[in-house]
C-alpha cells in the first residue's frame, strides 16, 4: 500500500523547541523522503535542526513491525489477538488482585492525546497511584520549582522574549546540543553589541565554544554558586526594591539565611570575581535558561528555585527576561498538563478534593476510583514492582535503560508481567511479556506541546504496516477490554483533544478556546487559550504601556498563589548522596551527545559500542601510568599500552567503556552520555525529596582497566 502523495505539515517530534515540520512520503510503500523546515509554521518560521530532519526520515535502530509474545523464553511473533488477549489477560490478573497492582509508564513522546487517554485509562480505569512518565526524570524538579515561586507551572517567558534579553545565562543546560533552532536564536540575541552569553557549567560543552564568560562549578556545587549570587547582589545593592516590595513575599526571610559570599563560592568551587560575572549579569534584561544539570539532582528543585529568586530579586520577570526552564523531550509539556501524572488535566492539584471530584464526575467513575495522590515517581514504581506491582504497563518509554541504578530496575521488570508498547526495540522490549508495536513520528494524528507552550497539530504523512497501531488506538482497545464503560466510544485524535480541552477550562492551563479547526487556521496556539480568539504571552504580567515605553505605575503582576505575590525560596542544600571517597575517588556526570536521542533507539546501531567516557588530560594521563605500573613485568608489558580500554566502576556496576582525553572535562571528573543503555547501571538512585526526579548528575566512581584483578583504583583527580 502506498502512503499520502501530498506533502504534509506536522510538528517536529524530537525536543521540546516544537519546531514545524513538512514531511513528504515515500512514492510506494511505507515511510517519509522528504522532511523540511515549515515556513508557514509561526514557532520556526522554516528553521529545522539537521537531527530533527534525519532522525525523523531515517531513524537508525530496530524497527517494531509485528506483536510479539514471550514463548519458552522468547518473544516470538504472533497476531493481534493473541497479542491484546495475552495482554488483557495479565493485566486484568494484576487489577482483581488491586488497583495498584499495575503500574503504567508514560512518555514525552506522545501525543497529547495519547498521553491523556493514557492517564484516563491509569487513573479512572484502573484507579492506580503507581502511574507516571519519563518526564519526571528530565523536569520535576523545574516544575516543582515554578509551583513553589508562582503557584504554577511553566516558564513565565516565551521564544518572543529571547531576541529582547539583554543577558542570556544557560546554567546547567547544552542547547547548542539539545536544542539547536533555540540555540540559534539565542546566539542571534547574544551577537547584538549590547548583549552578552553567560555559561555556567561544571563541563566546557558546545555552548560554551562561543560564549563571553563560562564559569565552572564543582559538579553539584550549582545551589551554593545560586546563593553566592543572590547575597552579592544584596550586598551590592542591584536588587529591584519597588518590584520586591510590589508582586513578591519572602524575601526579608531569605535575605537573613543568605550565606557569605567567600564561603558559598569556595564550597561551589568558584572564585568570588566569577560570582561577581554573574551577578553583574542581571543589571540588564536577563534571561536564565537551565537545564538536566539543575533538575537532576537531590537538590534540583531548590536550585532551580534560587535561580528564580535571582530572577526576581532583580526585577528580571518582564518581557526579555525571566527564568525559562529548557524542556527536553518533545512533549514533556503536553504531559504535565495533559496526562493526569503529577496533575489532574489542566493542571487540576491531586490534593484538591473539589478538582478530583470534576475529574470524577466528567469521566463518569466512582470518586473512590480515583488516587488522592499522585505517586510516588518513577523511582518509587520501580521500587514497588515485585511488592505492590505485579504487571507494568509502559508507552513508549525505556525504562531498563533510562532509570537511575538501571541493572536493578532491569532484574524487577524480568520477574514482573510486562506489557511494553513501543516503535523500536529497546532494552525494555526485551523483557516484555507482551510486545505492542506502535506508530512513530510521520505516522500519528494529535497535537503536541512544546516548551512555551504552544500548541500544534501532529500529523501523519504515512500509513503504517499492518502490524502497527497507533498509541491512541492501543490504549482504546486495551481499555475496552480492561475499563469497558471508560471510553463512550472509540476513542479518535480528535474527540479525545476536545473532551481534554474542555476538562481544562477555567484553570491555569486553559486549552478550552483551541480546537482542530482553531489549529488548522491559526497553525499554532500559546495557551492560556481561554476563548477561540484568546491566546497566552508572557506569564503573570501585565503593562498599559509598550514594552519600550513602560513604566512602574502602569505594570502589575498577579501570581495564582494565596497571597498573589510570587514567593521567594526556602530551599536548603542536602548532602551529596555519594561523595568521592579513596576506594571510589572521581565524580560521573552525564550529558547529551549531537546526534543522539534519550536512551539511543532511534539513533544507535543494534550492536553499540562501548560508550564513550570523556576525563581531563590530566585524569587519563593517572589511568595510563598506573595501569603501566600495574602491568610492569608481565608478559604484556611491552606492549602498546591503548588509553583508550578501560572500565568505569561504582557502587553498583562496572561498565566498560573506550576513554577519550578531553580538555573541557575538569580534573577528577569523567564524563557518559545519557544516551548509552549501559551507562545508568553506575547510577545513583536517590531523588530530590520534593519532586522525586533522581540524581543522576553525580555519583562516585573509579577507573580500572579492563584486564585488571583487582577492584582498586587507577585513577585519582588532580588538584584543579
Amino acid at each position: 500500500m502506498g502512503g499520502v502523495t501530498d506533502p504534509v505539515p506536522t510538528t517536529c517530534m524530537r525536543c521540546a523547541v516544537g519546531c514545524g515540520h513538512v514531511q513528504q512520503p515515500v512514492e510506494q510503500g511505507y515511510g517519509l523522503d522528504i522532511v523540511r523546515g515549515d515556513p508557514a509554521h509561526p514557532v520556526n518560521r522554516g528553521l529545522a535542526c539537521q537531527r530533527g530532519i534525519r532522525e525523523t526520515a531515517d531513524p537508525d535502530g530496530e524497527w517494531l513491525t509485528r506483536p510479539l509474545v514471550r514463548r519458552d523464553g522468547e518473544l516470538v511473533p504472533t497476531t493481534w489477538e493473541t497479542a491484546l488477549e495475552h495482554a488483557t489477560a495479565g493485566l486484568g490478573r494484576a487489577l482483581e488482585n488491586a488497583s495498584t497492582s499495575v503500574a503504567v509508564l508514560g512518555s514525552g513522546q506522545q501525543t497529547n492525546e495519547a498521553a491523556y487517554a493514557l492517564g484516563k485509562l491509569a487513573r479512572g480505569g484502573f484507579g492506580t497511584r503507581y502511574y507516571d512518565a519519563n518526564t519526571t526524570l528530565c523536569m520535576a524538579s523545574a516544575v516543582t520549582a515554578y509551583y513553589d515561586a508562582f503557584g504554577s507551572d511553566a516558564p513565565p517567558p516565551t521564544y518572543d522574549d529571547i531576541p529582547a534579553a539583554r543577558t542570556h545565562l544557560v546554567w546547567g543546560a547544552n542547547p547548542a546540543v539539545a536544542h539547536p533552532v533555540l540555540f540559534r536564536w539565542i546566539q542571534q540575541s547574544a551577537g547584538e553589541d549590547d548583549s552578552e552569553l553567560l555559561v555556567v557549567d561544571p563541563v566546557a560543552s558546545e555552548t560554551t565554544d562561543g560564549a563571553d564568560c563560562h564559569v565552572a562549578p564543582d559538579p553539584g556545587g550549582d545551589l551554593a554558586l545560586a546563593r553566592a549570587v543572590l547575597a552579592r547582589l544584596v550586598e551590592t545593592d542591584r536588587l529591584d526594591d519597588e518590584f520586591i516590595a510590589r508582586a513578591t513575599a519572602g524575601f526579608e526571610e531569605l535575605r537573613e539565611r543568605l550565606p557569605d559570599v567567600s564561603a558559598a563560592a569556595e564550597r561551589a568551587g568558584v572564585s568570588t570575581a566569577d560570582v561577581d560575572r554573574l551577578a553583574a549579569a542581571f543589571d540588564a534584561s536577563t534571561l536564565v535558561y537551565w537545564g538536566m544539570g539543575v533538575n537532576q539532582s537531590v537538590n534540583g528543585t531548590a536550585t532551580a528555585g534560587a535561580l528564580i529568586d535571582c530572577c526576581l530579586a532583580t526585577g528580571n520577570l518582564r518581557p526579555g527576561s525571566g527564568p525559562f526552564s529548557l524542556t527536553g523531550q518533545a512533549n514533556s509539556m503536553g504531559t504535565r498538563v495533559c496526562s493526569s501524572k503529577g496533575t489532574w488535566p489542566g493542571h487540576r492539584p491531586f490534593d484538591a478534593p473539589e478538582h478530583r471530584e470534576f475529574v470524577a464526575d466528567a469521566w463518569d467513575v466512582p470518586l473512590s476510583r480515583l488516587p488522592d495522590d499522585p505517586g510516588p515517581g518513577p523511582v518509587g514504581i520501580a521500587d514497588a514492582i515485585g511488592e505492590d506491582v505485579s504487571a507494568v504497563y509502559a508507552v513508549a518509554t525505556n525504562p531498563a535503560a533510562g532509570m537511575p541504578d538501571a541493572t536493578g530496575v532491569r532484574e524487577r521488570l524480568a520477574e514482573t508481567f510486562l506489557v511494553v508498547q513501543d516503535a523500536f526495540r529497546s532494552e525494555t522490549v526485551e523483557l516484555a511479556d507482551v510486545v505492542l508495536p506502535a506508530a512513530t513520528w510521520g505516522e500519528s494524528e494529535g497535537t503536541t506541546m512544546n516548551m512555551e507552550r504552544t500548541v500544534s497539530r501532529v500529523r501523519a504523512a504515512t500509513e503504517t504496516p499492518a502490524g502497527v497501531k497507533s498509541d491512541l488506538d492501543l490504549i482504546g482497545t486495551l481499555a475496552s477490554r480492561l475499563a469497558p464503560d471508560l471510553f463512550d466510544e472509540p476513542p479518535t485524535p480528535e474527540t479525545v483533544f476536545d473532551e481534554l480541552a474542555a476538562l481544562t477550562a477555567g484553570t491555569d492551563a486553559d486549552l478550552s478556546g483551541i480546537s482542530y479547526e482553531r489549529l488548522e487556521r491559526d497553525v499554532a496556539v500559546r495557551w492560556p487559550a481561554p476563548e477561540p480568539d484568546a491566546a497566552g504571552g508572557y506569564r503573570y504580567y501585565e503593562s498599559e504601556l509598550p514594552d519600550d515605553d513602560r513604566d512602574g505605575a502602569a505594570e502589575s503582576w498577579s501570581f495564582p498563589t494565596p497571597s498573589g505575590r510570587a514567593r521567594f525560596s526556602a530551599g536548603r542544600a542536602a548532602p551529596a548522596p555519594e561523595p568521592p571517597n579513596e576506594e571510589f575517588p572521581l565524580t560521573l556526570t552525564t550529558g547529551r551527545q549531537p546526534d543522539a536521542y534519550n536512551t539511543g533507539v532511534r539513533t544507535r546501531p543494534s550492536d553499540a559500542d562501548a560508550p564513550v567516557a570523556r576525563v581531563s588530560p590530566a585524569t587519563a594521563l593517572a589511568f595510563a601510568t598506573e595501569l603501566g605500573d600495574e602491568e610492569r613485568g608481565s608478559p604484556e608489558a611491552d606492549a602498546p599500552l591503548s588509553a583508550q580500554d578501560g572500565r568505569v566502576v561504582s557502587r553498583r556496576a562496572s561498565v566498560h567503556v573506550r576513554l577519550e582525553s578531553d580538555e573541557s572535562i575538569p580534573d577528577g571528573v569523567v564524563w557518559l552520555p545519557i544516551h548509552h543503555p549501559a551507562v545508568n547501571d553506575l547510577t545513583l538512585p536517590v531523588v530530590d525529596p520534593r519532586s522525586k526526579e533522581p540524581h543522576f548528575k553525580q555519583c562516585a566512581v573509579r577507573l580500572e582497566p579492563v584486564r585488571t584483578r583487582e577492584n582498586r583504583p587507577v585513577a585519582t583527580p588532580s588538584s584543579r
